[in-house]
């Protein structure tokens, strides 16, 4: 395109790249986040923790802080207000699976939800992905 002079063409092309790039981005990181929010819920309601728990909790936050780094142009590609929003949109997904593996399983959705306080979670979760 450009050795044709179709600057304009392969600008919108580029733009579309990094659109797609940004979106795979933000998929990524939504699903961490329902991995670590499904943990730190279960950690919370149930009052206690495992091994397995604190590896998948650390491993997400991993994940998700790798994701978002950009290593070109330094920085990153959520904001603090674009992780939270995007753990805003995870979090129902994070509680329905919560509720299938806490106390194996016996209390719903609405019950395991009663156990926690959403916003103490999602400060845990925005806490441990920007190391407050």
């Amino acid at each position: 395109m450009l050795h044709r002079g179709k600057v304009a063409e392969a600008l919108v092309l580029v733009e579309e790249l990094e659109e797609m790039s940004k979106s795979d981005k933000l998929n990524k990181i939504f699903s961490y986040g329902i991995i670590l929010l499904l943990h730190l819920i279960k950690k919370v309601a149930e009052n206690r923790t495992t091994k397995s728990w604190e590896t998948s909790i650390f491993n997400a936050v991993k994940q998700i802080q790798r994701t978002n780094k950009r290593h070109k142009a330094k920085g990153t590609y959520l904001t603090e207000e674009e992780l939270v929003e995007t753990l805003e949109d995870a979090y129902e997904s994070g509680l329905k699976s919560a509720a299938l593996e806490a106390f194996e399983g016996i209390y719903d959705v609405e019950e395991i939800a009663k156990m926690v306080n959403r916003d103490d979670i999602m400060k845990m979760a925005i806490g441990l992905i920007l190391d407050k």
